[in-house]
């Protein structure tokens, strides 16, 4: 009988040692539940060539030829990824509606001699708890929101209240991206429902008798959406606004973005991006900084044109309290997270 999957918190107490994902590596690479692996019993190829022949052609042909397919994967994985599980392993199987891939390969489990199981509902399922969540459920946890101009070491000081044992969410990491013009951390962005099941793993290991810190952001992250019981709850919560000296915030600036002192073709293009802002002549000023190494003075007269006035119009200045940092370094911003939790 399959495990029934009603809310997320259920992933806690459903029986398994480890989640497998069979869907095809394209459906696992668009989004998955937390922590499984993914053993695909038809490649996206197969997947769409039995498809084409289920609609098109005949039904029992099609099932006939996904069921060797089936076949031949699951061998490939008995062999492979799953060669060293010993007789006690429990895995919790599911495809995309938790039918014919998850059954036949759970079938073929079994018959191995393993305790096998699958999540009712497969994926749609579990999407159905994640969507719950973050669109239905209150965020339940006081919610503080870390305000502060470009620069002012917002994600440093939310990984060092995680320290100091408080709870924050990095909603930049999850989204894999910046906030800013800067972009996207890696190649790309993961997609939308990717960046709900991160947020909603993290959310529900919250403690909700526990404040959770969270970065100051806009509704969008990149291409990534904020889901809305989330933005409201950073709407009306209390902020707290970090204010820095320029200095610092330039040489914080620099040693956050690493990968733009390394890659001046990217960066020249981020400059590019703000030409529609500021113009040809101040973008090749900042251009001309770039190609000399002055990525601090870069830095700082980005944040003094670009970054603060926008900061400044966009943010509400009334009900803000403001912590004035004399600087960005390591002790100052853990005695700031310190001082945070302690209020």
């Amino acid at each position: 009988m399959a495990q029934v999957l009603g809310r997320l918190e259920d992933l806690d107490t459903l029986l398994f040692d480890q989640v497998v994902d069979v869907r095809s590596p394209s459906e696992f690479a668009e989004d998955h539940v937390p922590g499984a692996i993914n053993l695909p019993v038809l490649s996206d190829a197969e997947r769409a060539k039995v498809g084409t022949i289920y609609v098109r052609q005949d039904r029992f042909l099609a099932r006939k030829i996904g069921a060797a397919l089936v076949s031949r994967n699951a061998a490939t994985h008995l062999e492979g990824p799953l060669a060293d599980r010993d007789g006690g392993w429990r895995p919790l199987v599911y495809c995309w509606r938790g039918g014919q891939r998850s059954g036949s390969f759970t079938t073929i489990l079994k018959q191995v001699g393993w305790r096998a199981d699958t999540i009712e509902g497969g994926y749609k399922s579990y999407r159905r708890c994640v969507a719950e969540l973050l669109y239905d459920r209150r965020v339940a946890p006081p919610v503080v929101v870390i305000d502060g101009g470009t620069g002012t070491a917002k994600t440093r000081l939310l990984h060092l209240i995680a320290d100091e044992g408080g709870q924050m969410l990095d909603l930049e990491a999850m989204a894999e991206h910046r906030g800013s013009v800067f972009g996207p951390t890696g190649e790309a962005q993961p997609s939308q429902k990717m960046f709900e099941s991160r947020l909603a793993e993290s959310l529900r290991r919250l403690d909700p008798a526990r404040t959770v810190f969270v970065e100051a952001e806009s509704s969008k992250i990149g291409q990534r959406v904020i889901p809305p019981m989330l933005w409201q709850a950073m709407g009306s919560a209390r902020r707290i606004r970090i204010s820095a000296p320029l200095a610092a915030r330039a040489r914080h600036l620099v040693e956050s973005y690493p990968d733009m002192v390394a890659d001046s073709d990217r960066l020249d293009a981020v400059l590019g991006k703000l030409v529609t802002y500021h113009g040809h002549s101040q973008v090749a000023d900042w251009r001309k900084l770039a190609a000399q190494g002055a990525y601090r003075d870069l830095a700082a007269t980005l944040i003094t044109t670009h970054y603060d006035p926008r900061y400044q119009r966009m943010t509400p200045s009334d009900g803000i309290e403001t912590l004035e940092l004399r600087d960005l370094s390591e002790p100052t911003l853990r005695d700031t997270a310190r001082r945070l939790l302690s209020t």
